[in-house]
């Protein structure tokens, strides 16, 4: 500063501080030589705190109101002051600022996904993320342990710590609540309070009070959450037969439009019938492992045979020996039982050992007379 600017600070006899931004939380008034005035007026507005800062040491913290400074109303810093001349010279000393309203709209979340074990769908990863809001309650402590000598203190500077301290204590708490993944939507604003209680005795550490902790979304990685958005479609359908049908069709459609080409198209096509063969036997397989138990009395079993690849049946003995008759059933086909324990070839099943075609036997010559 120059002779002008010291001549000016010596007139200004009013301290006060009006904020313009919304993330400033200390300011640090400035003064040429740190001189005040005996006699100067101090403003504090509401929403703020005033703390003197006489050489290094805290003398005073005022909180909203107008304040002359003399010797009666500053008598802690009267007492660390060795005054002479009355009391009538200027003296040195520093004064922050404190913004005590509430900051709003801090934004936190999860840097990485957090691993969960959940009830029902076994290990998960997570992401969380929601908004959060402080304020200073405690000038004094929050200036020691956080400010330090900074003449301007913003949100910024201490949004990284706190956002740090909320996601680490969300992980523990979140892993030890046992709340499904699937339910955790509707608890929010619960695990949002049960976030405040817990969180809250760290802030206030800093001279910080944690006014609240919103929990905005929950989030899945983006291949989990289609598998459960599949999962959820297949529970809308009902009928796993349609379900089944409707993925083939689907499936089917994305071959066709692949843009390699027509040799493209007709491979997707053919690998689309494929898969729609294929879960059908497997429905068939099912379905034949509920057959019920042959009907009391009877005695007839029924076979499983291999053609082309997949299994057909079931064919009781009978049509099993329409089978051999239309050439579909050789003594090598692979045939299987519910009394069998593997597949077998056809031939070495004695119970199919009389439904193979046996050549008519040729008479005799007739005896000559």
């Amino acid at each position: 500063m120059g002779l002008f600017a010291k001549f000016f600070g010596e007139f200004v006899d009013v301290i006060e501080w009006t904020d313009d931004s919304s993330n400033t939380m200390v300011y640090r008034f400035e003064r040429y030589g740190n001189e005040i005035k005996y006699g100067a007026k101090l403003i504090v507005r509401e929403a703020q705190f005033a703390v003197f800062v006489n050489e290094g040491v805290v003398a005073d913290v005022l909180g909203p109101g107008t304040y002359e400074l003399e010797t009666k109303n500053l008598p802690v810093l009267t007492t660390l002051q060795n005054w002479q001349h009355g009391f009538q010279s200027p003296f040195k000393a520093e004064v922050y600022f404190c913004n005590a309203r509430r900051f709003t709209d801090l934004k936190w979340g999860t840097k990485q996904p957090l691993m969960l074990r959940d009830s029902e769908f076994g290990g998960l990863r997570i992401r969380a993320f929601g908004t959060y809001g402080v304020r200073i309650t405690d000038a004094l402590m929050f200036i020691r342990e956080i400010v330090g000598t900074e003449g301007v203190f913003t949100t910024d500077e201490i949004s990284a710590q706190l956002r740090n301290l909320i996601t680490s204590r969300f992980a523990t708490i979140i892993g030890g609540a046992n709340i499904p993944v699937l339910d955790m939507a509707a608890n929010y604003d619960q695990l949002g309070e049960f976030l405040t209680t817990r969180i809250a005795p760290e802030f206030g550490e800093y001279g910080l009070e944690l006014t609240r902790i919103l929990v905005e979304n929950i989030s899945l990685p983006p291949k989990v959450s289609e598998a459960l958005d599949k999962r959820t479609s297949m529970g809308m359908t009902g009928n796993l037969d349609r379900y089944i049908q409707y993925q083939t069709g689907a499936s089917m459609e994305a071959a066709a439009q692949n843009p390699g080409g027509g040799a493209s198209d007709g491979i997707g096509m053919g690998m689309g019938f494929a898969m729609a063969n294929q879960m059908s036997d497997s429905l068939k397989g099912s379905a034949s492992s509920a057959m019920p138990p042959p009907i009391p009395g009877s005695s007839a079993m029924v076979f499983h045979m291999v053609t082309d690849g997949a299994a057909q049946g079931p064919y009781t003995v009978e049509l099993m020996k329409q089978q051999v008759a239309s050439g579909r059933l050789q003594p090598e086909t692979l045939v299987w039982s519910p009394q069998m324990s593997e597949w077998q070839p056809a031939e070495s099943v004695s119970e199919l050992e009389d439904i193979w075609l046996k050549p008519v036997a040729t008479p005799p010559p007739i005896p000559s007379s």
